[in-house]
């Protein structure tokens, strides 16, 4: 089943919040509509804003001199709204719901419909609204249609995903110049192993592009993919079995280390979505969190589906759940997370037959997950192995670094 429901709850918004937290002083909250949309400059602001000086910038939904929807600056006091583009619906595309992204000077964004085929566009618009440009048209075919998601982009390059279209129906991982040309399918989704309708952004690392796909998978409830630039490489790194570990992951993902994290907006225990961690190479799959059942009143306390990004700062887990809570009416919530401990070698490295011997001093609550990392450069770190290891005195790890002698090494607490 396919279903979609846009996101309506911004995280900027919570990013606003805890800065007043952190002044260190509670005062009364301020709250301050900027603008109120009247249908002719807009109307159904979808997406989320991006900032630049004091100047906001954002798409609506729907509303503007044609019906389809604009592109709109506003300062962030409130003053001087200026409609920078009105979509006609036409060959220009219609109804955008993805956030911009903006490069210097210039706006990108897409349309989730309209443009020469119907299907959606991806275009550019100069900041003070002149220069819009339909960088690409979909057709509906093979490269995809139907793009709801943000772009991200990397030198000249464009990268996004399209719901639909593609070879098989099932959505697509594209690529096109900022200037229009070159585009390509990087990849079409089949609609089984490798998953089906992306709905979010992509989050690129390297060469890697990180994504979640909404349905597909092994067990069809959704899964999290990567995939290179070239379109080389396509990985299903967690297929989503639809039980307790989690279902349709409408939301992307964000990167931090070698940690890729995530929400599902249904599924778990109770069937109102997790908060899930995994690996860039697939492994170490864990459930963070799980939301709970309702209670006596019909609510959940904790909230329910959550079908928006997460944030990260230093340890914390930020997020919003679209229904749940104290009132049945959603929730903001925070999920910290294990810090990492490092442990201490004790012993110096020795090669012997192509085996590099460390001891470790490990410590932390008994049965945690350990997990050894290794690097060349201190800056980028792989995993060679994740495991239960007792926390009291010294452990010897040679066979797990076996043949990665003259690296770097590390172990943390999972």
């Amino acid at each position: 089943m396919k279903i979609h429901i846009k996101n309506l709850f911004l995280l900027p918004a919570l990013i606003v919040g805890l800065g007043l937290i952190l002044t260190g002083r509670v005062t009364a909250q301020t709250f301050t509509t900027l603008h109120n949309f009247t249908n002719e400059d807009g109307a159904y602001p979808q997406a989320g804003l991006i900032l630049s000086g004091k100047t906001l910038y954002g798409v609506t939904d729907a509303g503007g001199d044609f019906g389809s929807g604009t592109v709109f600056a506003v300062s962030t006091n409130g003053s001087g709204f200026t409609n920078l583009y009105s979509f006609t619906g036409g060959s220009d595309g219609a109804y955008s719901q993805a956030g911009l992204l903006l490069s210097g000077n210039t706006l990108y964004g897409v349309t989730g419909s309209g443009g020469i085929s119907g299907s959606g566009t991806v275009f550019a618009v100069n900041t003070n609204g002149s220069g819009f440009t339909n960088l690409y048209s979909f057709t509906g075919g093979n490269d995809g249609a139907y793009p709801y998601a943000g772009l991200i982009l990397s030198g000249n390059t464009l990268y996004g995903v399209t719901d639909a279209g593609g070879d098989f129906g099932s959505g697509t991982v594209f690529a096109v110049n900022t200037n229009g040309t070159g585009f390509t399918n990087l990849y079409s989704f089949t609609g089984l192993s490798d998953g089906a309708y992306p709905y979010d952004k992509l989050i690129l690392s390297g060469n890697t592009l990180y994504g979640t796909a909404l349905e597909g998978g092994n067990f069809r409830a959704g899964m999290v993919f990567a995939v290179s630039t070239n379109g080389s490489g396509f990985t299903n790194l967690y297929s989503f079995t639809g039980g307790s570990d989690g279902a349709y992951p409408y939301a992307g993902l964000i990167l931090s280390g070698n940690t890729l994290y995530g929400v599902t907006g249904s599924g778990g225990d109770f069937g109102s979505g997790t908060v899930f961690a995994v690996s860039t190479n697939g492994s170490g799959f864990t459930n963070l969190y799980i939301f709970t059942a309702t209670d006596a009143n019909g609510f959940n306390n904790d909230g329910a589906y959550p079908e928006a990004g997460l944030i990260l700062s230093g340890n914390t887990l930020y997020g919003t759940a679209i229904d749940g809570g104290t009132n049945g009416d959603g929730t903001v919530f925070s999920l910290t997370l294990p810090m990492l401990q490092v442990a201490t070698i004790l012993s110096a490295p020795q090669v012997t037959g192509g085996n590099t011997n460390f001891t470790f001093l490990l410590s932390g609550p008994s049965g945690s997950n350990y997990v050894l990392q290794v690097s060349t450069n201190l800056l980028n770190w792989s995993s060679v192995s994740t495991s239960t290891i007792p926390v009291s005195g010294s452990v010897n790890l040679s066979n797990a670094i076996s043949g990665y002698n003259r690296r770097f090494y590390r172990v943390y607490l999972q």
